[in-house]
């Protein structure tokens, strides 16, 4: 698992209109469930799936993005905070960018703990 730089990652979302933004979903979806060991959709079917609702799967998927969060927190005997809750209301709001910065955060925490091969 890649450490991504939060402020590099949204610049590049900036400056390649969103088209970063569909391959930062992708990764942060993967390195999730990898790090949550949990089954779940890939990220480019997750991709596939927002495409194909016009959005609506990406509000659903947030929402899982913070049950995955809190998943890892369960694995590092970390108590539960509110994750899924603040990542929907960000992506209802118009935030979901500010959702993937917290999202990458605690990957970037917990991901230091897993060695790759």
């Amino acid at each position: 698992m890649k450490e991504r730089n939060i402020v590099v990652c949204i610049l590049l979302c900036l400056i390649t209109c969103g088209i970063y933004t569909i391959y930062w979903m992708v990764v942060l979806n993967d390195d999730a469930n990898y790090l949550a060991k949990k089954p779940g959709p890939s990220g480019g079917m997750v991709f596939l799936f927002s495409l194909i609702t016009c959005g609506i799967y990406s509000i659903y998927w947030m929402y899982q993005m913070g049950v995955a969060v809190e998943m890892i927190h369960d694995q590092h005997g970390e108590p539960r905070g509110s994750a899924p809750v603040v990542y929907l209301l960000l992506s209802l709001f118009g935030l979901g960018i500010v959702a993937y910065a917290l999202i990458q955060n605690e990957l970037n925490k917990y991901g230091n703990h897993v060695q790759s091969f």
